[in-house]
């Protein structure tokens, strides 16, 4: 059984193996976010500001294991006729030198759903780095990730034999983690704000079930959202992208986000702005705050925010220096952090 881990610990811990040039495996369920990380750690660890994955100078390749057969990794057999043998004439889905960047990651994603046939073949890319008469440019490190068994997302036990070649780990979502990609992803407010409240919904799986609430989920509700859409069809999208209890769950959440104050009379009138008493729109406006707040409108803010319980205040503020780390050097937040070190640290 692998160790758990949240995505930040993941992209800490897949960093560490491509330095060491080991082999990594992310097992998680659907929607997770496997591929998401493994892109976000390969543009850090090559420092890279955007992935090329068509054409040439490839840096990341997405290989499918559930979409080619052996031949695809061995190659087409090919006479050399100089030397009276026949040869293995390469495909162009591996990387390769002097086409494709000298860095970069192969990510080989859904390996546990790959058949047998298909695991057999890796494992002397894995582990020795060359298939048939194919090898894998120096510098290109490996990434792979799969469904878990028990997910029931057509899974199977992979071979003992490959599962060997990885240094493994699962990947289970995280609240803070989804908040704080949301958040630098310019998810909408009130998406944010409705897993503050909910947290637990970022992670209602159920492999009976053929629409489940996950992070992948989510940002997709977070479109819908972001669409502007006629109210009925918003409700009905949100119900098929993310479940119909959680879905039901979001569109009530939506209609306390709409009835708030406008965050902007807020922020101008902070001592007499109203300030709600029920626990979902508490966690709204605090969330409506860090999504417009500036520096010339912190101080407003924090004296807002003063007038609620104090892990709003503290909630609120992470989540604001968060989307504008300068505001963490205003005078304002100082003086705030250095009066509420207890709650704020």
């Amino acid at each position: 059984m692998s160790i758990t881990v949240k995505p930040s610990d993941a992209i800490e811990d897949l960093t560490a193996l491509l330095t060491l040039n080991i082999p990594a495996l992310m097992l998680g369920q659907p929607g997770v976010g496997k591929s998401d990380i493994a892109r976000e750690v390969t543009r850090a660890f090559l420092k890279l500001k955007k992935l090329i994955t068509r054409g040439e100078g490839r840096n990341f390749i997405d290989f499918r294991a559930t979409l080619i057969d052996p031949v695809d990794l061995h190659g087409l057999p090919t006479v050399d006729k100089e030397a009276m043998v026949a040869r293995w004439l390469p495909m162009g889905l591996l990387p390769r030198a002097g086409i494709d960047a000298d860095e970069g990651v192969l990510f080989i994603d859904e390996i546990t759903d790959a058949d047998r046939s298909i695991q057999g073949a890796l494992y002397g890319l894995v582990l020795d780095r060359f298939v048939g008469e194919y090898t894998l440019p120096a510098g290109w490190k490996i990434i792979a990730a799969g469904n878990r068994v028990e997910d029931r997302a057509a899974a199977g036990r992979m071979s003992s034999a490959l599962g060997n070649r990885f240094s493994h780990m699962t990947v289970e979502p995280s609240a803070d983690d989804w908040i704080n990609w949301a958040i630098n992803n310019d998810q909408p407010a009130e998406l944010i704000a409705f897993v503050r409240f909910r947290p637990e919904l970022l992670n209602d799986f159920d492999p009976a079930r053929q629409i489940n609430s996950t992070p992948r989920s989510l940002a997709m509700a977070g479109k819908i959202i972001d669409a502007k859409l006629p109210a009925a069809v918003e409700a009905r999208r949100i119900m098929g992208t993310i479940g119909e209890g959680p879905g039901t769950e979001l569109n009530a959440f939506l209609k306390v986000w709409r009835n708030l104050p406008n965050p902007d009379a807020v922020l101008m009138n902070p001592a007499a702005a109203k300030v709600p008493e029920d626990s979902a729109s508490r966690y709204a406006i605090s969330t409506a705050l860090a999504k417009r707040v500036g520096d010339n409108t912190l101080d407003a803010m924090i004296e807002y925010m003063d007038r609620l319980p104090k892990e709003f205040a503290v909630m609120s503020l992470r989540d604001a220096t968060t989307r504008d780390p300068e505001l963490a050097a205003t005078k304002g937040f100082i003086q705030w952090s250095a009066a509420n070190q207890d709650f704020y640290l």
